[in-house]
């Protein structure tokens, strides 16, 4: 049986980001996502990588070959239209948007308001190391923020670069 599982930001092949996310080099950024990743995804699973492949280049694609099971990408503010031919060598698909079993997958956080009125639930990335967070107000007056549980970050700082099932983000049906 697939387990279908999800991740974002994986910024293969990007140097300032590998260096920022405390690797030594590229490669090593690199070989800790692959390692991660191919720790718990099998053949036959699918992978949802919700946006940021690379940072603008192609180069890496090759890298996705190493990654185990089926995957499809919804495109982020770093993926570029005009890679699509060459990423669709690596993916089963590329996307925009993508509806899954109710819950909105994208890579920026959609708006409140698509979470209020058509589907409860987002999982995305492209904030990092942060969280949505949800102004808590009494008598019109902001006393505090907490997280907004709605939406579900799976950048890959936030998932420790190994890609989470629906069950594993807290998410049930």
């Amino acid at each position: 049986m697939s387990i279908v599982r999800f991740i974002a930001d994986l910024h293969l092949g990007h140097e300032f980001v590998a260096k920022h996310r405390g690797f030594a080099s590229i490669e090593e950024h690199d070989e800790h996502i692959i390692k991660q990743w191919n720790s718990v995804v099998h053949k036959r699973d699918l992978t949802y990588i919700l946006g940021d492949v690379t940072m603008e280049k192609t180069d890496s694609y090759p890298l996705l070959k190493r990654l185990n099971g089926q995957k499809k990408v919804v495109l982020g503010n770093h993926d570029r239209p005009t890679h699509i031919q060459e990423l669709l060598k690596y993916v089963q698909c590329v996307s925009g948007m993508e509806k899954y079993k109710g819950i909105w997958l994208s890579h920026c956080p959609v708006h409140p308001m698509e979470l209020e009125y058509r589907v409860p639930r987002n999982i995305h990335g492209h904030i990092h190391g942060k969280l949505v967070m949800m102004p808590v107000r009494l008598f019109g007056i902001t006393l505090f923020k907490r997280v907004d549980r709605r939406y579900h970050c799976v950048s890959g700082e936030q998932v420790n670069y190994i890609p989470k099932t629906l069950k594993e983000l807290g998410i049930t049906r």
